[in-house]
């Protein structure tokens, strides 16, 4: 299956026109994004590679502000163990999501992979990659199923928290003062 999303960007005066495709293999996603934040324009190429069970393998990313290229290739293995070009970086060991905070689209990845029942939260670390600033570190965050297209999303300890509505795939509609899908095509294609 083959998706098409287009998502504006409200805080970070963005669009981004992102596509996954969907397969037996798992999922690869590549997008990019435009946008003007704080005065700067900036770009990020991004691309991920999940398993079948949306467990992140791959986030190659790359981003021009502010007259700066951010660029990154994390990996991590079977054992939750990462590498940023190359070199282990045991800090984020056990992360299995990434977060891209300029993307409603890594919303999705937990929200596929933890599959929720109704009323469950659940904790979890991730690979906070904050382009914009031009750092990754490990962050906590927080899940709560409200129903089958909200979450509730909390920062742990809760500095942010929103109720995230999606679609049934998992993929976000709109996310209050932050994202809004403005777009979006879906066609039968394996991966």
């Amino acid at each position: 299956m083959e998706t098409n999303i287009l998502w504006s960007g409200r805080e970070y005066f963005s669009l981004e026109n992102c596509l996954i495709k969907s397969g037996n293999q798992g999922n690869l996603i590549t997008s990019v994004i435009v946008g003007y934040y704080e005065e700067k324009i900036y770009k990020v190429d991004y691309r991920i590679e999940t398993d079948a069970h949306w467990h992140t393998q791959v986030l190659e990313i790359h981003c021009f502000h502010d007259h700066h290229v951010f660029s990154n290739l994390l990996q991590a293995d079977a054992h939750g163990s990462w590498t940023c070009n190359g070199m282990p970086v045991p800090e984020l060991d056990g992360c299995i999501d990434v977060d891209i905070p300029v993307t409603p689209l890594t919303n999705t990845l937990p929200i596929r992979r933890l599959q929720l029942p109704h009323k469950e939260t659940r904790e979890i670390n991730v690979v906070y990659c904050d382009v914009l600033a031009r750092n990754i570190r490990r962050v906590a965050q927080q899940y709560t199923c409200l129903s089958d297209t909200a979450y509730h999303y909390q920062n742990v300890p809760n500095d942010f928290e929103a109720t995230i509505q999606t679609d049934r795939s998992g993929f976000v509609v709109d996310y209050p003062e932050l994202f809004v899908r403005k777009a979006v095509s879906i066609r039968s294609q394996q991966l």
